[in-house]
């Protein structure tokens, strides 16, 4: 029976179970009468739970209604629907409304609604002080005690006939701010009043203005007087006094300030009456200025003061203004239309003006020292003014100028540029120098002491001189230096190297090398090497001539190998020849020796042989034989010594020097050209020789044969 029960009550359960089915459809959210509302109307927020059932059955609805992510309703009902009432919107209402409805362990929320909260509350402005003094400070407070932070106050100082100044402040955690106006000068009746803004979806909204705030404002003192004594117009020399004075509330902390052109001429502190002379100058015309200040009040008051010229400023003359050291100058200082006051003459210095004469005029003899600016003075009653500087320039003369060239040596590699400088070593500069080249005039520069001139345009056979000249505002006039001849120095092209024999050289026997060189300024240093597994210097020498023989007197078989020459001058460029190559080979006698070492013993060989043939023989035959065989050995032996013959024929090859090449050729096809070509290097080497044989010097170095 319970087991009957319990299947029951089981399957009770379940259907009750399937019964309380539910789900959320939606949850919706609005604003009454819209999401815009004025300022002070009433609001209303509806939140709505549309739910399906399976059944009829009640739910508890628990309803929130969110601001800006904060709760601000709650609310447990039957119904499906909730209301939030706001009796007086304010613009702290504004914000991001959300409904979340929570029903039986489900939850479901409406989406996001913006409602505008339109209008700002009038915000209410405070006066600390509605009374106060010229220099003092107005302290306000403005308020909007219904809005709510971040918000912008603007306060405003409205004074008649005049714009008002306004002062902004943020207060991004207040809902009020203060701030103060200084009260100034001129300021008798003051309203103050403030407004707010807002920022609202990038929008500012601005409240109404607050309540106009009178201030009323009383002055510390009058504004001062300035006058001038005896008047506001003297002449130079007379004395002038200035007073300035005010009528004060309290005597406290009250300062009297006389300036002019923004310089304070005199002060004083707690009086009433500052004064204050000093004797008239030109320069004391201008506009003055009486300052009264106290606290932050300043009032003040000006007057233009106009100083008459009781002499004009004095004129100082030069007898000249450029002249010859050891001459005379004459100055003479004078006033226009005024001749009583007392002169001095000065120049000017600058570690203080230098005195020279108390007298209108002055004569001196002067030197270079004496170059530089004059004034004179002129005092009457006190009053002492200055002349404008006069330049006076003492000049001593140009010596003889010097032409060199900056490099040192008088001469020039062709092609490239000539430099010179012209130099004077005495004379008072500027100094304007000249360049010549033959009877051109090149440049002119002035300068101090010196002059560069640059020669660009160097040929070969350019045979012009150079020459300067230098003068300054000297009488003596112009100076000329001596003429400067200049050596162009062409530099070595197409060096060329040849040898007799060529070629080939028998062991023993002489060679003479020729280098010869196309074009270049003398003297040439000649240079020969041999080059084998390392270059040695065999020959050197400097010669005025473009080529040179050198004879290498006895060659062996270390001697063979490749040679070449090169040779330089001043131009300080090394040229190469193209090497050439020389063999050196046995001699002809010695050819002999080793023929001679080999024949021999095959002619004994062969004697012995003929000889043991015929005594075998003779044995045989008898002494007839004997005799016959011994004339033939003797016919055999007398023929092979007439048959010997040596084996190193002499060859006399011969070389010859191209100069377009730069390089020897070797011509031993027939004897003819052989022989022409070994007599023209051997007419060379005798030219050469005849040429160098005064100018010659030489060292010889590499091989102990060498010449």
């Amino acid at each position: 029976m319970y087991l009957a029960l319990l299947v029951i009550f089981l399957q009770c359960s379940e259907l009750y179970t399937q019964e309380r089915v539910f789900t959320f459809n939606t949850v919706e959210i609005k604003i009454r009468p819209s999401v815009k509302v004025k300022n002070g109307a009433r609001m209303s927020v509806f939140c709505h739970a549309d739910i399906s059932k399976s059944t009829d059955f009640q739910l508890k609805h628990n309803f929130t209604i969110f601001k800006n992510g904060k709760p601000v309703f709650m609310s447990i009902s039957d119904r499906e629907d909730a209301q939030y009432e706001i009796p007086v919107a304010r613009s702290s209402d504004t914000g991001e409304y959300e409904c979340t409805v929570e029903a039986g362990g489900k939850t479901k929320s409406s989406n996001s609604l913006h409602v505008w909260v339109t209008g700002m509350t009038k915000p209410i402005l405070t006066a600390e002080e509605k009374e106060v003094l010229e220099g003092e400070v107005v302290k306000l407070r403005c308020e909007l005690p219904e809005e709510v932070p971040p918000l912008h106050f603007f306060f405003r100082k409205i004074k008649m006939n005049s714009t008002p100044k306004e002062k902004h402040v943020y207060e991004p955690y207040r809902n009020f701010s203060e701030v103060t106006f200084s009260v100034e000068e001129g300021d008798n009746i003051l309203y103050f009043d403030c407004f707010g803004k807002r920022s609202v979806l990038l929008e500012f909204e601005s409240s109404e203005h607050s309540n106009r705030t009178l201030v009323t404002v009383k002055e510390p003192f009058i504004k001062p007087t300035l006058n001038a004594k005896p008047s506001s117009n003297v002449t130079e020399g007379d004395r002038i006094q200035f007073e300035c004075s005010t009528v004060v509330a309290r005597m406290r902390d009250i300062e009297i300030i006389l300036q002019k052109n923004k310089t304070i001429l005199k002060s004083v502190q707690d009086e009433k009456i500052l004064k204050y002379s000093a004797v008239a100058t030109l320069e004391d015309s201008g506009e003055y200025l009486c300052k009264v200040e106290q606290g932050r009040a300043s009032k003040t008051t000006k007057l233009n003061v106009v100083v008459s010229e009781l002499f004009p400023k004095p004129i100082l003359s030069a007898s000249r203004s450029n002249l010859d050291e050891n001459k005379e100058l004459t100055l003479s200082c004078s006033i226009s239309g005024f001749r009583k006051a007392n002169f001095s003459i000065l120049r000017k210095n600058s570690n203080g003006d230098i005195s020279l004469k108390n007298s209108r005029n002055l004569t001196m003899r002067v030197n270079v020292n004496d170059t530089g600016s004059f004034i004179c003075k002129a005092e009457v009653k006190g009053i002492v003014k200055e002349s404008n500087p006069v330049m006076v320039n003492i000049y001593a003369p140009v010596s003889k100028p010097t032409l060199s060239v900056v490099s040192g040596l008088p001469e020039v590699v062709l092609g490239k540029p000539l430099r010179l400088i012209c130099r004077s070593a005495m004379g008072t500069p500027p100094i304007t120098f000249r360049f010549h080249k033959g009877n051109e005039v090149k440049t002119i520069v002035t300068n101090d002491t010196y002059a560069m001139f640059l020669d660009e345009n160097i040929r070969q056979n350019d045979k012009k001189g150079y020459k300067c000249d230098a003068r300054n505002n000297h009488s003596s006039g112009m100076k000329t230096s001596n003429i400067l001849n200049i050596t162009v120095i062409v530099p070595i092209t197409s060096a060329s190297l040849g040898s007799i024999p060529y070629g080939e050289v028998e062991d023993g026997h002489e060679t003479a090398f020729l280098c010869s060189v196309k074009e270049g300024s003398w003297p040439i240093h000649f240079r020969i090497f041999r080059k084998t597994d390392h270059e040695v210097l065999l020959f050197e020498t400097s010669e005025n001539a473009d080529r040179i023989v050198w004879r290498k007197k006895a060659m062996n078989r270390q001697d063979t190998g490749t040679y070449y020459c090169m040779a330089s001058n001043r131009a300080n460029v090394d040229v190469k020849s193209h090497p050439i190559t020389i063999s050196v080979i046995l001699a002809v006698w010695q050819k002999g020796v080793i023929a001679a070492s080999v024949l021999i013993p095959i002619a004994g060989a062969v004697t012995f042989a003929s000889w043991w043939f015929l005594c075998k023989k003779k044995k045989a035959k008898g002494p007839s034989m004997e005799m016959s065989g011994s004339a033939l050995a003797t016919n055999l032996t007398s023929e092979k010594l007439t048959g010997q013959h040596n084996d190193g024929d002499y060859y006399s090859g011969s070389g010859y020097i191209e100069d377009s090449e730069n390089h020897m050729k070797t011509t031993d096809e027939t004897k003819a050209p052989v022989q022409k070509g070994t007599e023209t290097v051997y007419s060379e080497i005798r030219k050469s020789n005849n040429d160098s044989v005064e100018n010659r010097h030489s060292r010889i170095q590499g091989h102990p044969d060498a010449t």
